[in-house]
């Protein structure tokens, strides 16, 4: 199998393009921030993101997107994307976070990674246990050890005392017991109410002050954040979760015979060729969000490749005359 060449992964054009796709995605769910439509926001950003895609110099397969062929009109799992060249697979999410958009919440943003053919696990559509750390402590902690161990081993690794570690959860009922482990541990917790993979990704840049996260949440999202992690040089770590027997045969039938498997972050980002990008919506601890002023906005975005390379971009972007009047 052909790799993603250098030239793709770090020309310059070809890293503007990628932008350019979640940037689009952004700005048009932002439109619809805070305005209460979930729906609405993430159909304006599926149709600008996938447009922007068929501009790319890509023949890209969508892996990861907005369900099946017959429950989305685009974007589709196994939709064919982009105007020809080097065969990729796309994982992404064109608003992670609907419910922070419709509420004008902190940390929505438009995703995407590309990677090789067969680079990126096509993961079911059900849960996944997570556990995600940056570089740091990446050697030392596993999802199947007690929270306060990985916690010290986090803490150790730091250099950090304990009541310094910020340990980042979903505010679900079925955190419950997680939550109570990591306050008995003597660590800090950040609930929060959507967009796990804004949060995963957190915990491998140090000036989030995020350290690690934990809980769970969609296996889709998992792939998604694994992408980034594995760039950064953090450790991510899943085990589905299926919410019903109809989703444990769904996974079966997709190639996950051993639903108590250890997904480890080499099993969810096959290759070491990745690409990963993400625009902030709203304002969150990755990225800032679309910023209106005049008949312009501003866009805030982060691109990791897996040369280890980081980019923040700050775009300016002309919008269409303003109408007569106004």
């Amino acid at each position: 199998m052909r790799p993603l060449t250098r030239a793709v992964l770090d020309h310059p054009v070809h890293s503007l393009d990628f932008v350019k796709v979640t940037e689009s995605a952004a700005l048009a769910a932002s439109r619809w921030m805070g305005r209460g439509e979930r729906d609405a926001a993430d159909a304006a950003a599926v149709e600008k993101m996938r447009e922007a895609l068929g501009e790319m110099e890509i023949t890209g397969r969508i892996v990861i997107g907005e369900g099946e062929r017959d429950e989305a009109p685009m974007l589709y799992i196994g939709e064919e994307v982009g105007s020809g060249g080097e065969p990729v697979d796309i994982a992404v999410d064109p608003v992670e976070g609907t419910n922070l958009v419709a509420n004008g919440l902190p940390n929505a943003i438009a995703v995407m990674a590309i990677a090789q053919r067969g680079g990126l696990l096509h993961a079911p559509d059900t849960y996944m246990k997570k556990l995600a750390v940056g570089s740091k402590a990446a050697p030392y902690v596993h999802i199947d050890a007690p929270v306060r161990e990985n916690l010290e081993a986090v803490a150790n690794a730091l250099e950090k005392p304990m009541n310094d570690v910020c340990v980042i959860i979903l505010d679900r009922p079925r955190h419950a017991d997680l939550i109570r482990e990591v306050r008995d541990a003597g660590a800090r917790i950040r609930l929060i109410s959507d967009g796990d993979v804004d949060a995963c990704i957190a915990t491998a840049i140090e000036s989030t002050g995020i350290h690690v996260a934990m809980g769970t949440g969609g296996a889709p999202e998992g792939v998604l954040a694994a992408a980034a992690i594995k760039c950064l040089g953090g450790n991510f770590m899943g085990r589905l979760v299926p919410r019903n027997q109809q989703e444990a045969e769904r996974a079966v039938q997709m190639g996950f015979g051993d639903l108590e498997r250890v997904l480890e972050i080499d099993d969810l980002v096959i290759s070491d060729d990745v690409v990963f990008c993400a625009t902030g919506i709203t304002d969150g601890d990755l990225v800032r969000g679309v910023r209106f002023f005049g008949n312009q906005a501003r866009t805030h975005s982060i691109l990791v490749h897996s040369s280890g390379t980081v980019r923040f971009i700050e775009s300016t972007h002309r919008l269409g005359a303003r109408p007569a009047g106004r």
